[in-house]
C-alpha cells in the first residue's frame, strides 16, 4: 500500500510539474506572438498602402470629361468633327447604321463619347464625309465640338486592316479618338479592307457646340 501511494504521489508531482512547464511555455509563446504582432503593426500602419508615398495617382486633366449619364439617342446630331488640314466640318450622328452614316459621321454606340476617357469610335463613308481622309498624316489635329467644349486630338497612328478586326474598338487607358472607313478609297463596290486613324486627346478648348443641335 505504501508503494502504491508513493507511486501515485510521484505521478501527481510529475503531472503538476508538466502542467506548470506547459503553462509557462504557452505564456512565453503568447508574449512572442504579441511582440511580433506589435512590430508588424508598426511596420504596416492602418492607412492604405502607399498613401504617404510621393508617387500618388495623378488626377485626370481637367479637360478629360467625366462620362455623362445621359447618352445621345440613335440618329441624334450631338457633336461636330472638324478637320483643319482638310478644312472640313461634318456632323457626328449617334449610331453607325446606314441611316446615321447617310447623315454624317456615325458614332459607334458601344464606345465612349468624344472627350471622355477610353476609346471613342467614329465611322464614315469613304465616298462622302471621309472621301479625303487619306490625306491626313501623323501629327494632324482632329477637333470634336460638343456641348461640353471642343476636344483637340492629335493623330498618332494610321493603318489598314480587315473588316472583322475587333481591336479597332478595344478599350484604351488613354482618351483616344478612332476614325474608321472602307479601303481602298477608289475601290468599286464593297471595299475589302478598312482604313483606321487613331488619335490621342491633347487639350480642351472653351468653344462648344450650340445647344440647338438636332441634325
Amino acid at each position: 500500500m505504501k508503494w502504491d501511494r508513493a507511486i501515485a504521489l510521484a505521478f501527481v508531482t510529475i503531472g503538476v510539474a508538466y502542467a506548470s512547464y506547459s503553462a509557462v511555455n504557452y505564456v512565453q509563446k503568447l508574449q512572442v506572438v504579441k511582440a511580433t504582432t506589435g512590430q508588424a503593426e508598426k511596420a504596416s500602419p492602418s492607412s492604405p498602402v502607399g498613401a504617404s508615398s510621393p508617387a500618388r495617382k495623378q488626377a485626370a486633366p481637367s479637360w478629360v470629361v467625366v462620362p455623362q449619364a445621359e447618352r445621345p439617342k440613335a440618329g441624334e446630331h450631338f457633336a461636330d468633327l472638324l478637320i483643319p488640314r482638310l478644312r472640313a466640318s461634318m456632323p457626328i450622328i449617334e449610331g453607325t447604321h446606314e441611316d446615321e452614316l447617310a447623315s454624317g459621321v456615325g458614332h459607334y454606340a458601344g464606345s465612349v463619347l468624344p472627350g471622355e476617357p477610353d476609346n471613342a469610335v467614329l465611322s464614315g463613308h469613304r465616298d462622302t464625309v471621309f472621301r479625303k481622309i487619306g490625306q491626313l498624316k501623323k501629327g494632324d489635329e482632329l477637333l470634336v465640338r460638343t456641348k461640353q467644349g471642343t476636344f483637340v486630338y492629335v493623330i498618332t497612328k494610321l493603318w489598314i486592316t480587315k473588316p472583322d478586326d475587333r481591336t479597332v474598338i478595344v478599350s484604351h487607358k488613354k482618351p483616344v479618338l478612332t476614325l474608321t472607313t472602307c479601303y481602298p478609297f477608289t475601290f468599286v463596290g464593297p471595299a475589302p479592307e478598312r482604313y483606321i486613324i487613331q488619335s490621342e486627346l491633347k487639350q480642351k478648348l472653351d468653344e462648344s457646340a450650340p445647344n440647338e443641335q438636332g441634325g
